[in-house]
């Protein structure tokens, strides 16, 4: 009802301001008339043609509106999402909060913390990076590798990873056929050029990436080299994370060596892994060891996800509680940490899922 009568309100003022010889008045409202249509109506139009009834209107024209005209134009228009005082409503690029949800949020994982933090801010405060920001999450299951990826998206993005600036890829799901990657090729190239064009800053996340096919890869290379723009357009400002198992032995033997050693897994650095997950991702099957992607130097960062202990099992289950509102005491969270499997079989050390089932296996331990 409400946007049925604003339709009805933009005419008659659209009318009105024609009569009155008022044009500042009837372009912009012919200018959220054509926003409404083009993107609620989804009409035969382009948004972004250089039309100038299809332009925001420029700061000038506001001078001769009441306040209220402005107002209510201003409420309607940033509700769909598309304008804010402070830039494009949709991105919220909250570090602060990032930094908040990765340290008490994620558990046992020192290192993606502190890389992760670093890369997503330096990205930010740098708009005139010279390539998008490029992170391949490599680690165990339960590890922390997804919940990392949509804590981004909840942090930079208003609606987190159901942003129109937001696209997530699951490799066995959006791409399970050898046989059409030609079309995969297609269809991928044209999701991340669409989402680019719609957003000034965008975040793709590609799990299970082990399973994509080299070629696919190979396809959207170029969206993340050191090109100013790729016909036409730039993918600069867009960020890209590949999530896979790769190097979750690797980075487990490490932190083995550690305890068996009586170090802490904290004073483990990333000289001590980056380049054994490199060059394991290199010599893995499957697309990444065979794509440009790896061979033109373009990931930005090789992020370990430790594999977790006992301690960060009962964490995770505190925190499963926390979420349902539910309190809970540390002999239940030892219940729950204990009924998880750990390996190796002698050390029995590291939980063999990580954290992935317990928000399902609370529910065995609830009255």
């Amino acid at each position: 009802m409400f946007v049925r009568w604003f339709v009805l309100l933009l005419w008659a003022l659209s009318a009105e301001a024609d009569f009155l010889q008022l044009d500042s008045i009837s372009n912009i409202s012919t200018y959220y008339f054509n926003y409404f249509y083009c993107n609620i109506w989804e009409g035969e139009c382009q948004p972004n043609q250089d039309d100038g009834t299809q332009q925001v209107p420029s700061r000038d024209l506001w001078a001769s509106f009441t306040q209220e005209y402005i107002s209510l134009l201003h409420q309607w228009y940033c509700s769909l999402g598309q304008c804010c005082e402070s830039g494009d409503c949709r991105i919220t690029n909250n570090i602060t909060g990032l930094a908040k949800d990765l340290q008490t949020k994620l558990h046992g994982q020192h290192l993606a913390q502190s890389v992760i933090l670093k890369a997503i801010q330096g990205f930010i405060n740098n708009p005139e990076s010279n390539k998008p920001l490029t992170l391949s999450f490599h680690g165990w299951s339960g590890t922390g590798k997804n919940f990392v990826a949509r804590m981004i998206a909840d942090n930079l993005y208003r609606d987190g990873v159901k942003s129109e600036c937001v696209r997530l890829f699951i490799a066995p799901f959006h791409f399970p056929h050898a046989r059409l990657v030609d079309t995969y090729k297609g269809q991928l190239r044209e999701a991340i050029r669409d989402v680019v064009l719609r957003c000034p800053q965008t975040l793709f996340i590609f799990d299970e990436a082990e399973k994509l096919h080299p070629g696919l890869i190979d396809a959207i290379k170029p969206y993340m080299d050191h090109y100013d723009n790729v016909d036409g357009v730039s993918y600069r400002r867009a960020i890209f994370l590949f999530l896979s198992n790769i190097g979750g032995t690797a980075i487990n033997d490490v932190a083995l060596d550690f305890w068996h050693s009586g170090q802490n897994r904290e004073d483990i650095g990333m000289e001590d892994l980056e380049h054994r997950l490199r060059t394991e991702t290199m010599e893995s099957q499957g697309g990444f060891a065979q794509s440009e992607l790896m061979s033109g130097h373009l990931i930005d960062f090789f992020v370990p996800f430790l594999p977790l202990e006992y301690r960060h099992v009962k964490l995770c289950a505190r925190d499963a509680y926390a979420a349902r509102g539910l309190e809970t005491d540390e002999a239940t969270l030892d219940e729950v940490a204990k009924a998880m499997l750990y390996v190796p079989k002698e050390e029995r050390l590291f939980s063999a899922q990580g954290c992935k089932s317990v928000p399902q296996r609370i529910n065995f331990f609830l009255p």
